[in-house]
């Protein structure tokens, strides 16, 4: 494996009118961090990467702040490059690889969901000495519930709080154009299970999405042809319901249970929403035991 210096496989690439994507990872024999195993290369390099930021004139929004500090810096001199003068961060959720540029920005305001503050805050030492580290790890200054309702430059947009993926999931949506940014609650292939214990709540979460007038979707883990493209249909949507509930049936099934990604999500890929990626075999693999773990008979 080779590790080339953080932040210089990042990708730039403008899948919407005033949105750019800073993208990284998906590079086979490539890692970024170390050949052991940490959040950065295993949560996100491996997996694919992109964090987002909305533009007009001199104002951009910048969604989630990347996996390092060279990651941020290079996402800021972008900006500043362009003439942008101000610049505002909101954070999609508390893990590690949409926090861990923060310091980079720990001058503008960082808007965050109560429970994503929360969620930082109580968690600070275990971020602060991970693998690698996040330190010193810069909080949100602003917090909001339920939405919040946002202008970048003459662009509309509405921060909508979700549990998808994490109790404390926050989404962009742009009314003016349909254009979803999705941090984890979407993620192509499949969903990566951190809270097992809540796919219920998850589903109920989708269902409302589903029923939101988007027209593309832009995940922070996804395929570089996908996002650069455009971004997925609400179809990704559906595949994700689809991926959830045969989660929860290997309860009841056992041999379910035993299927590798190919075969348990035949159908969702033949479907055409998202694309078999075989790095996801881990987390699917993760997955099936983070569901069994909690409980049979739901």
């Amino acid at each position: 494996m080779t590790r080339p210096p953080l932040g210089s496989t990042m990708r730039l690439v403008r899948p919407a009118p005033n949105v750019l994507g800073f993208y990284d990872g998906r590079i086979d024999g490539v890692r970024a961090w170390s050949d052991e195993p940490n959040w950065l290369d295993d949560g996100a390099y491996a997996l694919g990467i992109c964090t987002y930021a909305v533009v007009d004139g001199p104002q951009a929004l910048v969604y989630d702040t990347h996996i390092s500090l060279p990651h941020a810096r290079f996402i800021r001199q972008t900006l500043e490059d362009m003439g942008v003068s101000s610049i505002r961060v909101v954070l999609s959720h508390w893990h590690d690889d949409h926090i861990a540029g923060n310091e980079v920005f720990q001058d503008c305001e960082i808007i965050a969901n109560k429970l994503t503050a929360a969620a930082l805050a109580q968690n600070r030492a275990a971020i602060e000495g991970g693998i690698p580290p996040i330190k010193p790890l810069v909080l949100p200054n602003k917090t909001f519930e339920g939405s919040l309702d946002l202008t970048v430059g003459t662009i509309a947009v509405e921060l909508r709080q979700v549990e998808i993926h994490s109790h404390d999931g926050t989404v962009l949506f742009m009314p003016g154009t349909g254009l979803l940014l999705a941090g984890d609650t979407l993620e192509d292939p499949i969903t990566y299970v951190s809270e097992a214990d809540r796919l219920a709540e998850h589903l109920v979460d989708l269902e409302r999405m589903a029923g939101w007038p988007i027209n593309r979707i832009l995940p922070n883990h996804g395929s570089l042809a996908a996002i650069e493209a455009g971004g997925y249909g609400k179809g990704f949507i559906a595949a994700t319901q689809d991926y959830v509930r045969e989660l929860l049936r290997c309860r009841q099934d056992a041999d379910l249970a035993k299927q590798d990604l190919k075969t348990f999500g035949a159908d969702m890929f033949a479907a055409g929403a998202v694309e078999y990626y075989e790095p996801y075999e881990a987390v699917h693999r993760q997955n099936v035991e983070a569901v069994l773990g909690t409980g049979f008979g739901q």
